[in-house]
């Protein structure tokens, strides 16, 4: 009997281990989230009352108060009604399951803030055991806690397939959703990492996700050449050194004034108002070695870095409208290079930081959106190549990682559509366009235009 139920119990713990390695989804919704559920609710007063979540409040309370003494010695005690202050936890709703985890959402206490939660987050994944704690807040008086139970960015898929015109998945965000950029809704992108941080790794992936569309890729390349050559194929135009860049320059700006004024005379705000014949081909600027771009030899090189930052800050702050993105990569990037980069900085509202060596380039990267994601920017192991913080579109920051794509892979994508690539010439000539559909045309449309285009329907 003793060895059939030690058998039996090895068996069950042998099948429990196996469902859990090979089906992980589906032992967590059935038996690994109503535990988990049940266990987060029996503890919330303890862990909230460890976490400093809790509030004094004046209840009534039977207590027992010391009476008379009897002839035996023995002190009666007697139960009466009183006013005391007993600390009261925030009302929590029942946990959601979710695909890496759970999430909760909690009724905030007088005074109460979701900064209050996001200060202690570290402190409640310790109290549940688990990998991380998110904060949000979506509505007012209430904060969402998500828990992650284990990393997601462990182990990483391969690069999909961009079907959406200038939106390209490169990774995957810490929640275990898809990590995309999209240059329709964030145009302008500042990437940050030193040496084997994976910073080169984003860019390959990027243009591995453009190369088979309809749009022009023009490199910036202060190494020499050395980083963008091999894709030479499929980039419509290449700056390798200083001056290369300053002329590269004053074609973008030329561009930019020639369709600003192309949607001027057809009444239009921007490109994809513009008819199908006359929409011209979107345009995306990578620049590797950014720092390369504002740093000073001597003084014979002031006037043209000078032009350099003029030219490049006035495609930041206007490009978008007429089709012109910029994905900007570097190792160091600080205020000491001048206000130039510091004026770049505030026109490039996607961030993303991997690992650096300097607190001053996660904190010119970071720095202005949440002092929190700062930390977790400079606690990226060097063994973790890829990982980085991303700031972007939803307006909140997350730990991500992109998908490893070697330089072979992405030669070979240039080589294979090369013949989608749109000569220089032609761009700036006007002759190249955007073969987009009306379905896509209205997700490029402003908030405003899109209302007025409705009502015409």
């Amino acid at each position: 009997g003793l060895l059939l139920t030690l058998g039996v119990l090895a068996a069950s713990a042998a099948g429990l281990w196996a469902w859990r390695r090979w089906h992980h989804r589906s032992y967590w919704l059935c038996l690994g989230y109503p535990l988990t559920a049940v266990r987060v609710r029996l503890t919330w007063r303890k862990v909230a009352l460890g976490c400093g979540l809790t509030k004094k409040r004046q209840r009534f309370w039977f207590t027992t108060v010391p009476g008379l003494i009897s002839s035996t010695g023995l002190v009666r005690v007697k139960r009466r009604l009183q006013r005391v202050a007993v600390d009261t936890k925030p009302w929590m709703w029942p946990p959601m399951p979710t695909r890496h985890g759970w999430r909760v959402t909690i009724r905030l206490l007088e005074g109460q803030i979701p900064e209050d939660y996001a200060a202690v987050a570290e402190r409640l994944a310790h109290s549940w055991r688990v990998h991380a704690v998110r904060v949000s807040s979506r509505k007012r008086g209430r904060v969402t806690l998500a828990a992650t139970i284990r990393d997601p960015l462990v182990r990483i898929d391969q690069l999909p397939v961009s079907t959406e015109l200038l939106k390209v998945t490169v990774g995957r965000l810490e929640t275990g959703s898809p990590w995309v950029i999209d240059f329709r809704t964030v145009p302008h992108w500042l990437n940050a990492g030193a040496t084997q941080s994976g910073k080169s790794n984003l860019a390959n992936a990027l243009i591995i996700g453009l190369s088979p569309q309809p749009v022009a890729l023009v490199g910036f390349d202060l190494k020499g050449g050395v980083e963008f050559t091999p894709y030479e194929p499929r980039l419509s135009a290449l700056a390798t050194s200083r001056a290369e860049c300053v002329q590269l320059l004053d074609d973008l700006v030329a561009l930019m004034v020639d369709r600003m004024a192309a949607c001027r005379t057809a009444g239009a705000r921007n490109i994809w108002q513009l008819p199908g014949d006359r929409r011209p081909v979107p345009v995306v600027v990578l620049v590797d070695e950014l720092a390369e771009l504002y740093l000073m030899a001597d003084k014979s090189e002031k006037d043209e870095i000078a032009k350099t930052s003029t030219a490049l800050l006035r495609v930041a702050q206007l490009g978008r409208a007429f089709g012109i993105y910029l994905f900007c990569c570097g190792q160091r990037i600080g205020s000491d290079l001048g206000p130039g980069v510091t004026a770049l900085r505030a026109q490039c509202s996607g961030r993303i930081c991997h690992r650096v060596n300097d607190p001053e380039t996660a904190t010119m990267t970071l720095g202005d959106l949440d002092p929190a994601a700062l930390v977790s920017a400079r606690a990226i192991a060097s063994e973790t190549p890829g990982v980085a913080i991303v700031a972007g579109q939803d307006g909140q920051w997350y730990r991500a990682r992109s998908f490893y794509v070697s330089e072979q892979a992405a030669e070979v994508a240039t080589r294979t559509y090369a013949e989608l690539t749109p000569s220089w010439a032609g761009v700036m000539a006007g002759t190249h366009h955007a073969q987009v559909t009306d379905a896509d045309l209205a997700e490029f449309l402003d908030p405003e235009t899109a209302v007025l285009e409705h009502g015409k329907s």
